[in-house]
């Protein structure tokens, strides 16, 4: 069963990985998770009332009704993960274009809770193009 989830998880994980500060980890369990800095931005969903090859990915708790209510083949919650600011996602019906974005804005959620110094653009690259 963990093969299939690694399995799975390679789109995911060869995603995740291209964004800033992202790791490739594995839970105490031994199943994939992707951390910024060490904590959690995205994984496969091992609670037993999540179906297989279920992602979960971190989201504003305001934000994944709607994701739920547009898309309900592809997003789902359960009660046991409705508590934390978290979406399901079925991996077999997610594009890489709307995993790409799904994972960013888990990205965008997570970095606020590591430790990493604030991003701030450099003047140089906020006025690139003027002499």
């Amino acid at each position: 069963m963990k093969h299939q989830h690694s399995r799975a998880f390679d789109v995911v994980e060869r995603i995740g990985l291209s964004l800033p500060h992202v790791e490739a980890a594995t839970r105490y369990d031994g199943s994939p998770v992707l951390r910024v800095a060490g904590v959690f931005m995205a994984g496969v969903a091992t609670h037993e009332s999540a179906e297989p090859h279920t992602l979960v990915i971190r989201a504003d708790i305001d934000d994944r009704e709607s994701f739920i209510e547009d898309a309900p083949d592809t997003y789902y919650l359960t009660e046991y993960y409705r508590r934390y600011p978290l979406v399901l996602v079925r991996l077999e019906q997610v594009t890489d274009e709307a995993l790409r974005e799904l994972l960013a804005l888990s990205h965008r959620l997570t970095l606020p809770k590591t430790r990493l110094p604030k991003q701030h653009p450099r003047r140089s690259e906020s006025r690139r193009g003027k002499a």
